[in-house]
């Protein structure tokens, strides 16, 4: 094949015509037009559907934010941070490997060790204007420090209320009172944790 066959652009196809009545010019054929093209069967087929739906009063309406709908266990909404239940300290031990495997680049945290020589965290941040939600910080996390939670409602009129650390760090008083939820969802305790951990010299 040449290139000229390509370049040629007088090529002959077999075009099948579709007949199309002329468009109507006297006024009542134009009425009889528009009749013709309303009154339909398709019209009445769905004023019945709308008609008897309106009978059954079955309203699917959710007064929202009075009710609000179930959500699924492995949701991934605002990240939670949690406390060991045993001391109240944080489960975070400052590894970092949330802030690394981030994806959307949105989590930073600053570390430092304390008088006992523990590492302990200082600023941890979560964009959570930049986050994805994809979930790989509540995976890769060894301590279970960080899950995602079901709150969903993060609307703001700052950017400054999306970093916040305090709204997303289980406060001391739920963790007394036995309030903090363990949630099924990613990160979370698997059912049989318990059988599978083992004790360490190094269990704090």
């Amino acid at each position: 094949m040449s290139l000229e066959q390509f370049k040629d652009r007088n090529v002959m196809q077999n075009y099948t015509y579709i007949p199309v009545d002329k468009p109507p010019v006297k006024p009542l054929e134009k009425f009889k037009q528009v009749v013709k093209r309303t009154f339909k069967g398709e019209l009445f087929v769905g004023l019945w559907v709308v008609f008897r739906e309106m009978v059954k009063f079955n309203i699917h309406t959710v007064q929202y934010p009075k009710e609000k709908l179930p959500i699924s266990p492995r949701y991934r909404a605002v990240h939670k941070l949690y406390r060991l239940l045993e001391s109240g300290y944080e489960r975070c031990i400052g590894c970092g490997l949330c802030e690394k495997i981030c994806i959307a680049n949105c989590i930073r945290m600053d570390t430092r060790y304390d008088e006992n020589q523990r590492k302990e965290v200082t600023e941890y941040t979560i964009n959570l204007g930049r986050c994805i939600f994809c979930g790989y910080c509540a995976e890769v996390c060894p301590e279970l420090a960080i899950v995602h939670g079901p709150r969903y409602e993060n609307a703001s009129e700052q950017r400054a209320h999306f970093v916040l650390k305090d709204d997303m760090l289980t406060p001391l008083d739920f963790l007394k009172e036995g309030k903090q939820d363990e949630f099924p969802g990613f990160g979370a305790v698997s059912p049989n944790a318990d059988e599978r951990i083992k004790k360490t010299p190094l269990a704090y």
